[in-house]
């Protein structure tokens, strides 16, 4: 959750580690958190190179700012960014300006303008999923590149566009919504829908969506809601709003391996008066044949055929 409009305004390109984890062979020689352990080492090997790390130390993973020191060890420039717990504004804009100073000042505003255009049709798109016209994978699949926009904005708005525009012949008809992080098997979102399961909702991404700005103060308000760095409370109603406004038949919580958020399951199960499916993932592949079967009998169950 590193704010791409500010990267792109001081001149540089992002470039999220988290979106070459789902599809690396990279096997991590020591872990807790696969998704973490995984860009650690592609940087730490040379199959990723950067010229300067921003890791999120502070919000929505605590295991991020163990594998980002080690990296920072090696000798690449690292920034650590935080979020604050209570939501506080002008704390939410000191680390904007903070890491503002890291990239060197803002050079360019027309990037910042243009991130913020390409974020409001990404929301289009995330809603125009709820009306059955696209598929919640192809939403994913943009909105989960928000996080660095593929490094090229230009090339990235037109897809959305594009997306906006095409009608798919064949929806699923079983709305569910995916809450925790996203998940680490690549397709996921295509074997819910082979089950007829269609994801109206996805969590983290959203926030992606729903998050900038064009100026620094507007960017504080707008991150300072990012709710994975909210208290549980504050989280929660969002969810039960954005739940609810997508009218959801049950919903999937996905869940990583040595990651505090699995804590937070039946705390969810609690407040949410939904089914709930969980699942849990470590490595990176394709969805497991077990959790295939699983979301198999999830879908059989929303459908009105199981126990």
């Amino acid at each position: 959750m590193v704010p791409p409009e500010l990267v792109f305004g001081c001149g540089h390109t992002p470039h999220d580690l988290n979106n070459h984890v789902p599809t690396s062979e990279c096997v991590p020689r020591a872990k807790l958190c696969a998704w973490t352990a995984t860009w650690r080492d592609m940087l730490l090997r040379g199959e990723l190179r950067v010229d300067r790390l921003v890791v999120v130390a502070g919000g929505d993973c605590h295991n991020a700012l163990v594998d980002g020191q080690r990296v920072a060890h090696s000798g690449i420039p690292t920034h650590y960014f935080f979020y604050p717990f209570d939501g506080n504004e002008g704390e939410m804009r000191d680390h904007l300006v903070s890491l503002e100073a890291f990239l060197g000042g803002i050079t360019d505003q027309a990037a910042l303008d243009g991130v913020a255009d390409i974020k409001d049709l990404c929301i289009q798109l995330d809603m125009a999923r709820c009306r059955r016209q696209v598929l919640g994978s192809r939403v994913f699949n943009h909105l989960i590149q928000l996080c660095d926009l593929g490094g090229d904005p230009e090339r990235f708005g037109a897809s959305v566009k594009r997306a906006l525009e095409d009608r798919p012949s064949d929806v699923p008809d079983i709305r569910i919504g995916l809450v925790g992080v996203p998940p680490i098997y690549p397709d996921f979102h295509e074997v819910c829908e082979s089950f007829g399961m269609q994801v109206v909702f996805d969590e983290l991404p959203w926030e992606f969506a729903r998050m900038g700005g064009r100026t620094l103060t507007t960017m504080a308000r707008n991150y300072a809601g990012y709710t994975f760095a909210r208290d549980l409370e504050y989280r929660f109603d969002a969810l039960e709003r954005e739940l609810g406004r997508r009218r959801v038949d049950g919903i999937v919580h996905y869940t990583q391996y040595a990651c505090h958020h699995v804590l937070e399951d039946d705390m969810l199960r609690e407040r949410l008066d939904l089914p709930m499916l969980t699942v849990q993932g470590d490595l990176p592949r394709i969805c497991p044949e077990q959790e295939r079967l699983r979301l198999e009998a999830f879908a059989e169950l929303l459908r009105g055929g199981g126990p």
